[in-house]
């Protein structure tokens, strides 16, 4: 079962937010004001690579 959970970079004021669900084949991203629209998949590695660019900000 997917367990969703807010992402740490999401806006807590009702703005930007975006829930995260971290499984061992694939991380799946989504947008919390329309969770029917679907989700986007990555692998770890990928999903992994991206968060360490944000916390540089080498985006």
């Amino acid at each position: 079962m997917e367990q969703w959970h807010k992402s740490s970079y999401s806006q807590g004021n009702g703005g930007d937010c975006v829930e995260v669900a971290e499984l061992p084949e694939q991380v799946k991203v989504r947008d919390t004001q329309n969770r029917t629209a679907g989700h986007l998949s990555f692998p770890p590695a990928e999903w992994s690579a991206f968060l360490a660019d944000l916390r540089t900000d080498d985006l």
